[in-house]
């Protein structure tokens, strides 16, 4: 899964760079040193869809309306909780492949409080310590890891038996901000100005902006989902190509049939 990525990430960002070009099947899999039967079969096993379908919305303009029932909901901490740093707090934690690369991910029995993409320059078990300093930090057994892994990254049409819960440790406005963030449906974008004004707050887009970037529940949290006033894919903490990757999956699986 994680060597998927690798080639799929890869040729999205050739894609990206030649996209006045347009090109074809063969000289993107001649990009990724690939044929192109091998990297058909690369993109339907990652995205279940062929890749001349997934790259078709690497430039979408324009989203589209969708029917989206909440799968996740928010557990925001109490400040009492934040005082305590995390005191008797149990965190399970390890990682993961996912298709957008190994994937660091801590749950409580209150629900996901970490989720971040690996990425140089960044240690999100160090990251996750520092938030919670008081807190029971265990590493969790490959069976449950990929239980988690099948259920968060699996289709996006799955209807889970319960909504996954995310554990928010935040001010006020963050929670807001992230709160925000689940309600724009899988395979849409917004932009910075829109959140901030859905919370009330329409001159604040760059509080927005930092709390968007202080979002401790990658992916499930989408803050993916937004863009710039010009639609520019910047700011990503992942960076800009796995940002494309999760967008372009979204949306290609989201529109599939």
């Amino acid at each position: 899964m994680t060597s998927d990525y690798s080639v799929v990430a890869a040729a999205i960002a050739y894609v990206v760079e030649h996209r006045a070009e347009q090109p074809t099947l063969a000289a993107v899999a001649a990009h990724v040193h690939l044929s192109p039967d091998h990297l058909q079969r690369v993109f339907t096993r990652w995205a279940g869809v062929s890749p001349k379908r997934l790259l078709q919305f690497l430039n979408a303009a324009a989203a589209r309306d969708l029917l989206y029932d909440a799968c996740v909901q928010v557990d925001a901490v109490t400040p009492g909780e934040v005082r305590r740093g995390g005191l008797g707090l149990a965190i399970r934690a390890g990682w993961v492949e996912s298709p957008f690369g190994d994937t660091f991910v801590a749950t409580t029995a209150r629900g996901v409080c970490a989720l971040a993409f690996a990425a140089d320059g960044t240690d999100p078990e160090a990251r996750l310590r520092h938030d919670w300093p008081l807190a029971a930090v265990e590493i969790a057994g490959a069976a449950e890891l990929e239980a988690f892994t099948a259920r968060v990254f699996g289709p996006l049409d799955a209807q889970p038996d319960a909504p996954l819960s995310v554990v928010l440790k935040g001010t006020n406005l963050q929670v807001q901000v992230w709160s925000a963030l689940l309600r724009i449906p899988p395979g849409t974008t917004t932009t910075y100005g829109a959140v901030a004004a859905s919370i009330g707050a329409p001159r604040a887009v760059r509080a927005v902006a930092n709390a968007i970037a202080a979002n401790r529940v990658g992916y499930l949290v989408p803050c993916h989902r937004v863009l710039r006033e010009n639609g520019a894919i910047s700011g990503y903490a992942w960076g800009p190509d796995r940002k494309r990757a999760i967008l372009a999956r979204e949306l290609a699986t989201t529109t599939a049939g």
